[in-house]
């Protein structure tokens, strides 16, 4: 970790000469603008989502699932897109894949799609729909310019997902500007308890 503010600049101004040309695909012939994941690219960020700037870009890592129901830890991998189009609002898609102790890739895993909401007051909507059948409402603040702390206010699920009650997420700018985030759930009959802890690096952005 870096030992003053202008080396963690530098470290990021550093990484981002790798990630600072990409973005996410784009066929480029839709009549409205195109996601972005690249401050540097497409529309301007709207100001309603200035709070949430530091999280905009295409994020990739490792992290472990670990839970009472489940035979773990287990070791996943994941890619997280956060962008924008322009408007008040940011799209969410998180793509995991669980991976063997060596690092290879068993099988593809969980995936959620979302859109994160700021309001006037500085309160966090998030909206969150997972592949397991699981749709969730997270409101939060913002900790400090480089955090957030969400926790679920509804819960729905199918008919045939697993018993999830409630969750709570908290997100982070770490080590030079590397993404860092832990979750806790109920479920399963389980009370609140850590779930999910993932350390991921900006890939685009």
């Amino acid at each position: 970790m870096a030992s003053s503010g202008d080396e963690a600049i530098e470290a990021a101004a550093e990484r981002a000469e790798s990630t600072r040309g990409r973005n996410l695909p784009s066929f480029g012939d839709l009549p409205i603008p195109d996601d972005t994941a690249n401050l540097r690219e497409g529309p301007n960020l709207n100001d309603a989502c200035l709070a949430l700037l530091p999280l905009v870009g295409v994020w990739r890592g490792e992290g472990e699932i670990s839970y009472p129901t489940i035979d773990g830890p287990r070791r996943f991998a994941q890619q997280l897109t956060i962008a924008h189009d322009g408007r008040p609002f940011l799209y969410h898609e998180a793509r995991s894949w669980l991976l063997d102790d060596d690092g290879n890739v068993i099988r593809p895993a969980a995936r959620e799609v979302g859109w994160w909401r700021p309001q006037a007051d500085d309160t966090i909507e998030l909206l969150l729909t997972h592949s397991s059948g699981i749709l969730e409402l997270f409101y939060g603040k913002p900790r400090n310019a480089t955090s957030w702390e969400l926790g679920t206010d509804a819960v729905i699920r199918t008919a045939t997902a697993k018993d999830v009650n409630g969750a709570q997420r908290l997100y982070g700018l770490v080590n030079n500007g590397d993404l860092g985030y832990v979750e806790e759930r109920a479920m399963m009959g389980q009370p609140m308890q850590p779930h999910v802890s993932a350390y991921l690096r900006r890939v685009a952005g």
